[in-house]
């Protein structure tokens, strides 16, 4: 009898603990959906009790990439690191921790740029070598050596040989690498035919015509900019999964003071699909929205567009920052 009590307490035990290891997992895929869709506020909401001494290491990735969106790079960084402590063979948590950290070189003073560049080089390293195939992590070294002096480890010949390695699993992702290292090179020619063909060779090449648009904002050849911008605001119109490209075709615009009605429309579009993403925070497109529209004359909407965004992300500091 006393033996089947006891029996009877560990399989209670065994069924709780199931129960709230599903709960957990529930969860962290609610937090992730809410991440995609744009909904900062959501999303911390279900990982701040997941983020804890003794939790996951995935709640911390999530809230890392969360507070990224947020441009909360010490946060951010904080979070990527815990989760590199709990699990440091994830190749995806360094490549966050290398992308926060870059984030917050960029903005750093010279002195704690120089080091904090030099650990984002080491992580985005990390995360190549830890998963030799993990293509978002392989161009972003990339990018990093083509960009960085070579006092923090940059160099093109270095960005060669990562380019190398993509184009064997992502040749699209390896054609616009090669584009970014010839135009890092001031070779303008060989750039724009690397970024042509990554449109040729792309399945959904929305995303490549907005990256050809950028590189043509960077050498202010702004008609054919234009151009390329509508050509992939078609391509992304015709292929839904592809909306995302609205967004940076926006963003190129709305960089380059052109055509804000455009960019106005196309964020919209970009809003109203259901096709969203981290990497094109529905609350950032809300306070662009709210931007040109103010400088449209529409305040009225502008102040209906900074709500909305602001309503999905409270922190976010350029929605708080925008007049009203």
């Amino acid at each position: 009898m006393k033996f089947a009590l006891v029996g009877l307490v560990l399989a209670a035990v065994a069924v709780v603990a199931a129960c709230a290891q599903s709960s957990g997992s529930a969860q962290l895929s609610q937090a992730n959906s809410a991440l995609q869709a744009g909904e900062a506020d959501k999303a911390l909401a279900l990982l701040n009790p997941l983020a804890k001494p003794g939790g996951k290491p995935e709640a911390y990735n999530l809230r890392c990439r969360v507070e990224y969106t947020l441009e909360l790079w010490d946060r951010a960084i904080d979070d990527c690191q815990m989760a590199i402590k709990l699990d440091g063979q994830n190749s995806d948590d360094h490549m966050w921790l290398a992308r926060a950290t870059g984030e917050k070189a960029s903005r750093a003073s010279f002195i704690n740029a120089y080091s904090l560049a030099k650990l984002a080089r080491a992580e985005f390293e990390a995360a190549a070598r830890l998963n030799p195939s993990n293509g978002p992590a392989l161009a972003d070294l990339g990018e990093f050596y083509c960009q960085a002096p070579s006092v923090v480890g940059g160099g093109a010949d270095k960005a060669e040989g990562v380019a190398a390695q993509l184009e064997k699993f992502d040749p699209v992702r390896g054609l616009e690498l090669r584009g970014k290292i010839a135009e890092q090179r001031k070779d303008y020619g060989t750039a724009e035919r690397e970024f042509k063909a990554a449109i040729a060779k792309s399945p959904r090449p929305a995303f490549q015509w907005m990256a050809l648009a950028g590189f043509y904002r960077h050498q202010k050849r702004y008609t054919e900019m234009e151009s390329a911008v509508h050509s992939g605001q078609s391509a992304a119109e015709r292929d839904k999964r592809s909306s995302e490209a609205l967004y940076n075709g926006a963003n190129v615009l709305r960089l380059s003071s052109r055509d804000p009605e455009r960019a106005a429309k196309m964020l919209e579009e970009y809003l109203a699909s259901p096709s969203k993403s981290e990497d094109a925070p529905a609350f950032v497109a809300y306070t662009w929205l709210a931007q040109l529209e103010q400088k449209l004359g529409d305040s009225a909407a502008a102040s209906e567009s900074r709500a909305a965004a602001l309503a999905l992300a409270h922190e976010y500091k350029p929605a708080l920052e925008l007049k009203h």
